[in-house]
């Protein structure tokens, strides 16, 4: 009945030249001010490590921040800086020669793709350090202190990361441990995004953890305590400067604003849609849907007081998808009651289970990135929420059967991610003044470019997915310019800190997506 979701635009791969100009400009010297950036160690996530089209390869490693800043600092007296490459262009990681993470994407002009080619980073192949860049990828902020988190024999039960493992000093060390043997006399920590990102993406299937101060309970989707969140984060920044090291830091954007939560619109149902491509056909559909099941419902929610949740379908406008809202009252008992007599017993028990806590989306609805793929397909006896494959003509997702809890975030969901996020911040401000250090402001990035858009050279980067150029195929990690974007507004902080005058990177010398070969 419906088709995917087909990308409207092709994407330039092309760098954007910059303008010659004769005149003689006499720059400034590079200085590092008050900052000694001989020693630069960067701690942090996946945005620090570089990650990008759903996986980390070596060329995203190379244009990760970190390693941008270390290219600026080196004119001010930085120093070598090594980051733990991964060993392909390809992505992925194997654990014994088996598969635990995909390849990098690519866009074919028409989709996102998965790249050809063989994986062939081992996790148990260990890569000798030590590394300035400390960025892993999937890290919490309390897994930066967790002794063990770099421990191969850890990584299949899940408690160790595959990335860190591979470089990790030793299989009981911590990442704040490895950064500080180091003696670093500059650090970059930007971290916290993933104390939210994993609830985020699952549709908020996770657990708020807040009020919960025991890390050790907390399942890989769940939302760190912010109490928990700010020890943590105390105690990294006491550490890191405790010899007198300088630093920046960042705090965090809503994850909800990433083009995985933003690019699929809560209400895509047209007649075009509904009829695969063909109007006529299209219409016929919402006729039928209207007489056979939205009417129905209609009726007999209206008649129980909830008679908003269901509208009819419309053959002029944009139709919302049907999802279930688990923070609604359940009427599935009250729905098989009045239905009994028109449906019969077992249907009408059948349909309260189905539409109990059902309604259409509104744009305060996040559907997210991989339900594109799932809206109008057959739900299984594994997805369905109901233990069993639901029957035609009641097994098109989003459009008879609602999506479900881990398809979109609800605006509860979305609300508890914004709280968090609001004190992790507030914990980020207020120990980088204490101790004197620079910060960026990542909010208020993230939040330009989900309006206005940051305006660079002759072209504006914006959130919107393939074209906009700040994010990757992934809706969640930055492209080469986005990460580029990222490096510039460090170097902002860095200068206006500590008085020194590094160079910004020229962003028009960085793609916006990385092409299918490298």
């Amino acid at each position: 009945m419906i088709k995917n979701f087909k990308w409207l635009f092709l994407v330039s791969l092309t760098f954007v030249a910059c303008t010659n100009n004769d005149d003689a400009v006499v720059e400034e010297p590079v200085s590092a001010g008050t900052a000694n950036f001989s020693k630069y160690v960067a701690l942090g996530d996946s945005f620090a490590a570089g990650y990008s089209d759903g996986a980390l390869f070596i060329e995203g490693q190379k244009g990760a921040y970190p390693n941008l800043l270390s290219q600026q600092f080196a004119a001010a007296g930085g120093g070598t800086f090594t980051t733990p490459l991964m060993a392909d262009n390809v992505g992925g990681l194997l654990l014994g020669g088996n598969v635990i993470a995909a390849k990098r994407m690519y866009f074919n002009g028409s989709a996102p793709v998965t790249v050809s080619g063989t994986t062939s980073t081992e996790v148990s192949t260990k890569v000798s350090g030590p590394f300035n860049n400390l960025g892993v990828p999937g890290a919490k902020s309390y897994h930066l202190v967790a002794a063990g988190y770099g421990n191969v024999a850890g990584v299949a039960g899940g408690l160790a990361n595959p990335y860190f493992a591979r470089f990790s000093t030793s299989a009981t060390t911590t990442v704040l441990s490895d950064a500080l043997a180091q003696s670093p006399t500059f650090f970059s920590l930007w971290i916290g995004g993933n104390d939210v990102l994993g609830y985020a993406t699952s549709g908020g299937v996770g657990v708020n953890q807040t009020g919960n101060n025991n890390p050790a309970t907390y399942g890989a989707n769940d939302i760190t305590d912010p109490g928990v969140f700010a020890y943590v984060y105390n105690s990294l920044i006491t550490n890191l400067t405790a010899n007198g090291a300088k630093g920046v830091v960042a705090n965090l954007p809503y994850v909800s604003t990433l083009p995985y939560f933003t690019t699929v619109p809560y209400n895509p149902l047209t007649t075009s849609v509904l009829g695969s491509g063909n109007t006529a056909v299209g219409q016929a559909t919402i006729s039928a849907l209207n007489t056979q099941l939205y009417g129905p419902l209609k009726s007999a929610l209206t008649y129980l007081g909830a008679g908003d949740r269901i509208n009819l379908l419309s053959t002029t406008a944009s139709n919302p998808l049907l999802i279930k809202d688990e923070s609604i009252t359940n009427l599935s008992a009250q729905l098989t009651a009045v239905l009994t007599p028109t449906l019969g017993a077992q249907t009408a028990a059948f349909y309260g289970a189905i539409y109990g806590q059902a309604r259409q989306a509104t744009a305060t609805d996040l559907v997210l990135l991989p339900t594109q793929s799932v809206i109008g397909t057959a739900p299984t006896a594994s997805n369905s929420g109901l233990g069993i494959a639901p029957p035609s003509p009641l097994n098109k997702f989003g459009i008879t059967f609602p999506l479900q809890d881990a398809h979109v975030l609800i605006p509860v969901e979305i609300d508890a991610i914004k709280v968090a996020t609001d004190a992790y911040n507030s914990s980020i401000r207020a120990i980088a003044d204490a101790k004197g250090l620079a910060f960026v402001d990542a909010k208020a990035i993230m939040t330009q470019l989900s309006t206005t858009g940051i305006v660079s050279n002759s072209f504006t980067m914006t959130t919107t997915y393939v074209t906009g150029g700040a994010f990757s195929l992934d809706g969640i990690h930055p492209s080469p310019r986005g990460y580029g974007l990222i490096a510039n507004a460090f170097i902002d902080a860095i200068n206006s800190k500590y008085t020194s005058t590094l160079k910004k990177h020229d962003l028009g010398k960085y793609r916006i997506l990385f092409p299918s070969s490298l």
